[in-house]
């Protein structure tokens, strides 16, 4: 009997375990509500309270305010517009690959990184494990403008070892959105 007690009892405390939240994360923080509301939002953000009821369980301002706290809290970093095509397909675009030099120090990289920020053309900078360090997207007018980019970021200083530029000819996909689920580590 004592036995029973005992194995019932593990069984209770681990139950109790696995609802608890994982310490050391946020997970505990965002629901099954919080994660269908962002799935949506991503794709499109101009809906209102009472179009997102009818996929989110919840009534319209329950979900209003939801989305303030996901704001407020920084679950959602900003919201955006993404222009149609036909606004950008003529627009000079590059996709760069630059290496580092062997011997750069953390001031060297952390100044190219600060270029690299302030340049409005420069849309995204990825570190990367492999052969090459960096990879960024850079969109210009022309090819006179993204020279001059280049030259600016680039070329200033010996921190770049070399780059590779290939050049964007047209978008086939861009789906910059991220599907959460329940299960996904959140920190």
């Amino acid at each position: 009997m004592n036995n029973t007690v005992g194995v019932l009892a593990q069984q209770m405390y681990a139950k109790l375990v696995r609802m608890l939240p994982n310490f050391g994360t946020k997970l505990s923080m965002l629901d099954r509500f919080d994660l269908t509301l962002l799935n949506l939002v991503q794709r499109n953000d101009a809906q209102t309270a009472d179009e997102l009821a009818r996929a989110v369980p919840l009534s319209p301002s329950a979900l209003a305010r939801r989305l303030r706290r996901l704001r407020r809290e920084g679950w959602i970093a900003r919201t955006v517009a993404l222009l149609a095509p036909r606004l950008t397909e003529r627009r000079l675009r590059a996709i760069v690959m630059i290496q580092l030099g062997e011997h750069t120090d953390q001031r060297g990289k952390a100044a190219l990184l600060r270029r690299v920020d302030a340049a409005p053309q420069v849309q995204f900078c990825y570190e990367l494990a492999g052969a090459f360090d960096l990879l960024m997207l850079v969109d210009c007018d022309n090819m006179a403008e993204f020279n001059c980019v280049i030259e600016q970021v680039l070329e200033v200083d010996q921190v770049v070892r070399r780059y590779e530029t290939n050049f964007v000819k047209r978008e086939t996909k861009f789906s910059p959105f991220v599907e959460l689920r329940s299960n996904d580590p959140v920190s």
